[in-house]
């Protein structure tokens, strides 16, 4: 099979706050990107950014979210998370929160009361994946994965490493549970030298660069807080000229079903959005205490 092709590269400069931890960039939404990223539906990167010492608990407090999953990586800092099913914990650098709101859950985020008494740099990934229909009003589900609990491979040759957060890459599995099948990879490059990458063949799939430069396919060159979006005919993507560069790759099953979407749900039809509205504010979706 041939390399899968750019469709198009993607750059987001504007900036806004989730609650007052979280300077954010959208990199990618469904509104935009819906029917070619799916079944991923939007990616927010926080930071990088410096934060003072303080005794504030910096973030968002309790709000609602229906019908897909949040899933956190942090790279520096440290998310204190807490929802109405009873789940929460805090994450550190390397670690994941893959949580499955489905059904319905009550959340807040904040700064682990350590980092921000401490304060320092702060750098996160918050990526929603939506979920099939049938799954859309599952009981909700909390992944707390520790770094030491994702592979690293060794691409070879000093090119760099990969972390498998969740499917598969050379015979390694991540740790993440998913309702479709889908692949979230986390790659350090370390070399200029070209790296091509095996991705599943009609995977929906897209190049995040977080940080450093790198090409994507033969001639588009991305920078930090840009994103390549792939055809998903082809097995592979080409990457080069990567050195100290820090990417995610996102492959996946399309799920095609309509997306409809407004604040913190996303479900099938306006009528289900609206009775996850009802549903919130009557208490269905549990409380924080």
């Amino acid at each position: 099979m041939p390399t899968k092709r750019v469709l198009s590269v993607h750059r987001r400069d504007a900036s806004h706050w989730v609650g007052d931890g979280f300077p954010v960039r959208t990199l990618f939404s469904y509104p935009e990107l819906g029917a070619q990223l799916s079944p991923f539906l939007l990616l927010d990167y926080a930071g990088p950014a410096q934060f003072p010492p303080t005794e504030r608990r910096l973030g968002v407090g309790a709000h609602p979210h229906r019908g897909f999953e949040t899933v956190t990586l942090v790279y520096a800092g440290e998310v204190e998370h807490r929802d109405s099913s009873g789940a929460g914990g805090k994450i550190g650098p390397g670690d994941v929160q893959w949580m499955t709101a489905a059904s319905g859950v009550v959340h807040e985020e904040f700064h682990g009361r350590d980092f921000a008494q401490r304060g320092g740099n702060f750098e996160m990934v918050q990526l929603w994946v939506n979920l099939p229909a049938k799954d859309k009003l599952s009981p909700p589900r909390y992944q707390e994965i520790r770094a030491a609990d994702i592979p690293t491979l060794d691409l070879g040759d000093g090119r760099g490493s990969l972390r498998v957060i969740a499917g598969e890459h050379a015979g390694a599995r991540g740790p993440a549970k998913t309702f479709t099948p889908l692949h979230v990879w986390d790659l350090r490059l370390q070399s200029d030298q070209p790296l091509e990458v095996p991705v599943t063949e009609g995977f929906n799939t897209a190049v995040v660069v977080l940080q450093g430069d790198v090409r994507v396919g033969d001639s588009h060159d991305l920078s930090s807080a840009e994103l390549a979006v792939f055809a998903p005919e082809g097995d592979s993507v080409q990457l080069s000229g990567g050195k100290a560069a820090h990417l995610l790759v996102l492959a996946g099953e399309a799920i095609h079903e309509p997306i409809v979407g407004q604040g913190p749900f996303v479900m099938n039809t306006r009528a289900e959005i609206q009775q996850a509205a009802v549903d919130y504010q009557a208490g269905r979706m549990g409380r924080l205490s």
